[in-house]
């Protein structure tokens, strides 16, 4: 079956560092877009960075554009998200997403906290 499975999250001080991975299982990974949303305490789920298959072309949500960097290794069916100059209201649970054979598919997210 589908499977995404987050992991590189953590507490991290304002202006620092983290990334994330998200392994893909279960579908053909390189022919497939992913994403990756954030959730914080208390907000709807929201879009981060999309990126598409073996092109590479990406996007990024205007709030961490120039600051986060969304990548994928397709022989490793691994999905990244580089997070640099971190900020307190980048504090949320990171989501890796795709919709798969028409079924939007989500990882269990993994913590992010940014915080001195």
């Amino acid at each position: 079956q589908v499977q995404l499975v987050e992991s590189g999250g953590g507490l991290v001080q304002p202006g620092g560092s983290l990334r994330l991975s998200c392994v893909a299982s279960g579908f053909t990974f390189s022919n497939y877009a992913m994403k990756w949303y954030r959730q914080a305490p208390g907000k709807e789920r929201e879009w981060v960075a999309g990126i598409y298959t073996a092109g590479g072309s990406t996007n990024y949500a205007n709030s961490v554009k120039g600051r986060f960097i969304i990548s994928r290794d397709n022989a490793k069916k691994t999905l990244y998200l580089q997070m640099n100059s971190l900020k307190p209201e980048d504090t949320a649970v990171y989501y890796c997403n795709a919709v798969i054979f028409g079924v939007i598919q989500w990882g269990q997210g993994t913590q992010v906290t940014v915080s001195s």
